[in-house]
């Protein structure tokens, strides 16, 4: 009895020690923005931070079961759910900063970025399959859902790939991030087909 209350109080303290560092980058952003340390184009170096964050992110999610699978550390599942939620965090705050700087909280000019300006269209897709991911992740969720969670979660490989397409489209000159970002997700995406088939 005593060793499961142990290790029940070890995976509280991890949980918390996982979300504390997942906090990190978004109070190295407000440090930022309080000391005024954003450069030239404060809103443009904003966008850029919260949205790497979130690809970032994003690519750890689906680092979790590979590395649960090649390790042997089941222990890493139990962390899947808290960093896609965080994903869906920073992509939540990228989304904010383009709505509040950039469209001045214009909703009827979302519509047409969506249709006209083709990085948009991907980045919003992208974030509205990582809403509808988040929004569905609590357990109760996966037990109404049952089998068709499982499906509807595997848009998380197609959000990646949005993602990875909407940052070529930023950034347009140094693809150096976008080309490891893009890497990566295509080494992960390519371990899970790998998987699949030697399954079947």
């Amino acid at each position: 009895m005593s060793g499961s209350l142990h290790n029940k109080s070890v995976q509280a303290v991890l949980k918390i020690l996982v979300f504390c560092l997942c906090l990190v980058p978004f109070f190295v952003i407000l440090v930022n923005v309080w000391q005024n340390n954003l450069g030239p184009d404060p809103v443009k170096e904003l966008s850029l931070l919260t949205g790497g964050w979130a690809l970032r992110f994003l690519i750890l999610t689906l680092a979790i079961t590979p590395a649960r699978r090649i390790t042997g550390f089941s222990v890493l599942a139990r962390y899947r759910r808290m960093i896609g939620l965080f994903t869906l965090y920073y992509a939540s705050w990228h989304f904010f900063i383009y709505l509040m700087f950039l469209l001045e909280f214009r909703w009827e000019s979302i519509y047409e970025d969506v249709l006209e300006r083709p990085y948009i269209t991907v980045g919003f897709s992208a974030y509205l399959i990582l809403a509808v991911l988040g929004i569905t992740s609590p357990k109760v969720m996966v037990k109404k859902l049952g089998r068709n969670w499982i499906r509807l979660h595997r848009f998380i490989y197609l959000a990646a790939v949005f993602a990875i397409v909407h940052l070529v489209w930023i950034v347009r000159s140094d693809f150096r991030d976008a080309l490891l970002y893009g890497f990566l997700v295509a080494l992960l995406l390519g371990y899970r087909l790998l998987h699949v088939l030697r399954t079947r």
